[in-house]
């Protein structure tokens, strides 16, 4: 940094005029910063790059000179990232400045002490103009508060802003997400977790903070991830450790370029073969190749890069020399291999060239368009469709050109075709990959956010949806899972649950017939072992639990009912979500809110809700049971209009139950809700006949007095509640009253319902037994209520109508079966 032009200009009259104010300031200046004291209007603090001569600089005549106060080199040692100053609103002789600690001043910037942060390299400060003890720090690893001018901070391990450069999978299940986030540990982290993705899902591996991660997708015990200047280590999840595994391992830290051996990008690139997980690849201005775990290395690849030696000199010339390795220039930016091919590999480089090579590095060739000049190629991606075709994005952001340019070639390079069309202005574009299923579907992530293109980039269009406003610094499709995961820079990992909507989308399938409506082809679910929950109290979120069911609306007329009903192959309604719910059928459901367009719900994977006893408190769950897996025919209905599709549900692929025993655990919990659901029945009616004789007896009053009927009433009405009493304990009424009265038959049952559907090894002999005991005692209650509400209920009417009377009538048993 630095050059002609550099200095402090000042207006007085809101900008009309500028005069310039540099005193006192060395001749050659660079990157500058400058702060006002409110505290003292004509004090003004100027952080300088200059060698010699650099530092803080103070004045106290408003700018007409200026004082050197400190050339310390710890407030300007890396000017090219920092150097910010920031003077305290209220005393005139604090100052802070920013590099890669903190730093305070309280002699007017002559002296400094280090101010303990949570995390280093600080590049902004907010302080509250009224109460100086109040501040906020935005430093790498997010922001946190003070009330205390420094002495202690809030957080920040409760903010996901994480920087992420790339991003990989394996296919474990649940699947895991890897990636090196800016000036932090490079990590992987699970794709979802018990109640959300939390701080026990994820671990470090090799590299560091610019780690590309690569690994043999299907067993990712070693994980190859590099670092700046050419580091790269091999971490071994067997074992918890990792190993430098350098072609040339060197630390050339604050060297000329031109003195490497191999020029490495701050983020270099890395790559575990498809086709060959023992073969590793790494590019720095060359492509090298091991096959033995980095044991040795061969270099398969002359320079692919233009190789200027004017442009190998120090970093960030001429003051300042920056040699952590983030401005090495002339290296190798991106590296892909073919999936159909082995042995093909693509190289883009940092200054502008493509190389192919298509007999495993023996012979490269120069394929880049002379049209693009001096760019970076930030990825080029192969497609999963055809070997021929690849797709590069490339940029000019460093040229402070900011135009979105992504190119597709469909011959192996020989031609290249733009495909930028649709782009925001200064959306530069990071990465372009089509979908792995779906020819023609392509997805692109750029500076300010994720497009889509459904016609090979003829146009793109934005699919931004919920995702923060922030640069994606890559994506993938997991292929499995048929998620797209995307990296991005300051709001960590992202992604979209099931593509399938847009996949069927670009395969023109219409998005509705005649009325506009629509049901796509649904992806598999997973029937999950154990509790899962969303997450979202700080958690990383999980994906909706259950199966998404995606399908599209017309416009539907007023008082017309939507429904998605979910049923077996032989035709038995497992689950209805409607607009209009029928509570006999879906006992407790809300109704299914959607609207004209796309709509997206979920299918909990489990039958209808157990009906409950009304107004009685649930110890427990009256959810249905969970389905098993297998094949299920997903029905959307509006009005008399229909469509179907077949839903599969696997089952989790870390259990070892058999379909049999699957099959067994149904027909068990089946059985438990139909008990359940009779013993609920059964205590409405006893309690709605025992209401309607209390009534009758007090408005009867004195026409029945303490007769035959009176007595009779009073003792059906009594033997109608134990009855009830011995089914459920009505002074249950919350959470905590549930130990202060004895449980009844209700209790137990709900508790065995809940303990054999949340197994995933079948049914124990515990909860047969149970089931045994229980059964016998709801069977002699069964058979007291049948007599109170048969022969008893009966013989009472036959009394009343006697004695003139309108008789009582007893509830029709509900021949709702349990799904």
């Amino acid at each position: 940094s630095g050059g002609p032009g550099s200095g402090f200009w000042k207006s007085t009259d809101g900008g009309d005029s500028w005069d310039e104010i540099n005193e006192g300031l060395p001749e050659l200046m660079g990157k500058t910063a400058i702060d006002v004291s409110r505290a003292n209007s004509d004090r003004l603090f100027a952080m300088v790059e200059a060698d010699p001569g650099g530092g803080l600089f103070r004045s106290d005549d408003a700018g007409a000179s200026w004082e050197l106060v400190s050339d310390d080199w710890t407030i300007r040692a890396r000017a090219w990232y920092y150097i910010e100053v920031f003077a305290d609103p209220v005393d005139e002789e604090t100052v802070y400045v920013l590099n890669a600690p903190m730093m305070k001043s309280i002699d007017g910037g002559r002296t400094f002490s280090n101010v303990p942060v949570l995390h280093g390299d600080t590049h902004d400060l907010w302080i509250n103009p009224d109460d100086n003890k109040v501040m906020i720090n935005a430093n790498d690893g997010g922001a946190h508060v003070s009330f205390n001018a420094g002495g202690s901070w809030s957080t920040l391990n409760n903010q996901p802003t994480a920087q992420f450069y790339r991003v990989n999978v394996d296919n474990r299940f649940p699947y895991y997400v890897y990636g090196g986030q800016q000036d932090n540990s490079a990590i992987a982290i699970a794709s979802r977790g018990q109640g959300g993705v939390t701080w026990k899902d994820w671990y470090s591996i090799a590299g560091c903070e610019s780690a590309r991660p690569s690994f043999d997708a299907d067993d990712p015990r070693f994980v190859y991830a590099g670092c700046y200047m050419g580091i790269i280590g091999e971490w071994d999840h067997r074992t918890m450790s990792q190993r430098d595994i350098a072609a040339y391992p060197v630390m050339p830290a604050a060297l000329q370029s031109r003195e490497m051996k191999y020029r490495y990008n701050w983020s270099a690139p890395i790559l575990v073969s498809q086709h060959d997980p023992k073969t590793i690849y790494h590019a720095s201005n060359h492509v090298v190749r091991s096959r033995d775990r980095g044991m040795t290395w061969e270099e398969i690849s002359p320079d692919l890069t233009r190789d200027e030696d004017a442009k190998q000199g120090y970093g960030g010339g001429p003051i300042t020399n920056e040699g952590a390795g983030g401005e090495i220039y002339g290296t190798i930016y991106a590296l892909s291999e073919s999936a159909h091919e082995e042995g093909v590999l693509w190289t883009g480089s940092d200054d502008g060239l493509v190389h192919l090579t298509r007999d495993a590095g023996a012979t490269w060739h120069d394929v880049t368009p002379d049209a693009w000049g001096e760019v970076m190629v930030n990825e080029i991606a192969v497609s999963p469709h055809d070997p021929a075709v690849a797709y590069a994005a490339i940029n000019r952001y460093k040229f402070n050109d900011f135009t979105p340019m992504a190119y597709v070639t469909r011959d192996y390079g020989e031609n290249w075709e733009e495909i930028s069309d649709g782009f925001a202005d200064e959306a530069w574009v990071h990465v372009v990959r089509e979908d792995p299923r779906t020819p023609g579907l392509l997805y692109a992530g750029t500076e300010t956010g994720i497009y889509v293109s459904f016609n090979g980039g003829e146009l793109w269009q934005s699919l931004q949806l919920n995702l923060p406003n922030t640069p994606i610094n890559d994506l993938i499709v997991h292929e499995r899972e048929n998620d797209l995961v995307v990296a991005t820079s300051g709001r960590s990992f992202w992604i979209l649950d099931d593509l399938s909507p847009l996949q069927q989308a670009a395969r023109d399938v219409p998005d509705g017939d005649e009325h506009g409506h629509h049901l796509y082809s649904p992806r598999h679910a997973y029937r999950l072992a154990g509790g899962s929950g969303f997450g979202g109290g700080g958690e990383g979120v999980n994906g909706p639990s259950g199966a998404v069911i995606d399908f599209m609306l017309g416009e539907v007329p007023d008082g017309e009912s939507v429904a998605v009903t979910v049923r077996t192959p032989a035709g038995d309604v497992i689950r209805t979500l409607s607009t209009q719910p029928d509570q006999e059928v879906s006992p407790g459901a809300s109704s299914l809110l959607v609207h004209t367009g796309h709509n997206r719900i979920v299918w909990n994977l489990r039958h209808e809700n157990i009906p409950n006893i009304p107004g009685a408190y649930v110890f427990g769950s009256l959810q249905g049971r969970r389905v098993i897996p297998g094949d299920y025919v997903v029905e959307l209905s509006v009005g008399d209009w229909h469509m179907e599709e077949v839903l599969t549900v696997r089952k989790d692929p870390r259990v070892e139950t058999t379909l049999q025993e699957y099959v067994e655990q149904d027909q068990f919990v089946a059985q438990v809700a139909t008990e359940l659901s009779a013993i609920h029945r059964t205590v409405s009616r006893n309690n709605d006949v025992r209401e309607q004789i209390e009534t009758f007896l007090e408005r009867a009053g004195d026409e029945v007095g303490t007769g035959p009927v009176a007595e009779e009433g009073e003792n059906l009405a009594q033997e109608l509640e134990n009855v009830a009493d011995s089914l459920y304990q009505r002074r249950v009424v919350d959470g905590q009253t549930v130990i202060n009265f004895p449980s009844r038959l209700k209790f137990q049952y709900v508790f065995l319902h809940g303990n054999a559907d949340g197994a995933e090894t079948g049914v124990s002999m515990g909860s047969r037994e149970v089931l045994s005991d229980l059964r016998a005692r709801w069977t002699v209650h069964r058979a007291t209520s049948d007599e109170l509400l048969g022969p008893r209920l009966d013989a009472f009417n036959r009394m009343i109508q006697e004695a003139g009377f309108s008789i009582i009538i007893a509830p029709p048993r509900l021949r709702r079966p349990v799904s």
